[in-house]
């Protein structure tokens, strides 16, 4: 009976235990997705700085895209990301402010922590005329919006 019954949990109860142990270890160790679950083996991601709005801006050849184009005045964090094959960085400018990121290389991330008044703000990669390829929007602090949110008419605000 007890060889019977070895044959039995060898058969039948180890391989369930194995599958059970296996899915276990990798729950624990997370699946490491596009959706921020586990890590990454590229530029770590940037986060807002705490106070502050975070806006993402996606960046692309050639084009940039904006989590959000109508603001209140306040202060935020723009992180941008290079999504692109070129080199692109990301520059704020209105009412009295000028900021920038460094120069992204493909993959790259960087936070832009800046205060936005009242008012209209042009945001544009400034290197090596990538605005006048197409890389720039509109982003308005306070007051109405015009319809659409931005000045570039191609998939601006994929998000």
């Amino acid at each position: 009976m007890a060889t019977t019954l070895m044959t039995f949990v060898r058969r039948n109860v180890a391989p369930g235990l194995a599958a059970g142990a296996l899915a276990g270890i990798l729950v624990a160790c997370g699946g490491g997705d596009d959706n921020g679950g586990g890590s990454s083996t590229s530029t770590p991601e940037q986060t807002g700085k705490p106070g502050t709005t975070q806006v993402d801006v996606k960046m692309t050849d050639f084009k940039m895209q904006l989590s959000k184009t109508t603001l209140e005045a306040g202060d935020y964090t723009f992180v941008a990301k290079n999504d692109g094959d070129h080199d692109h960085a990301l520059e704020i400018e209105g009412s009295g402010t000028e900021e920038e990121t460094r120069t992204l290389k493909p993959g790259e991330s960087a936070s832009l922590t800046i205060t936005l008044k009242d008012g209209t703000y042009e945001v544009y990669c400034p290197v090596d005329g990538h605005k006048d390829m197409g890389m720039k929007t509109e982003l308005t602090v306070g007051g109405t919006a015009s319809p659409g949110g931005g000045t570039d008419t191609t998939d601006r605000n994929g998000y």
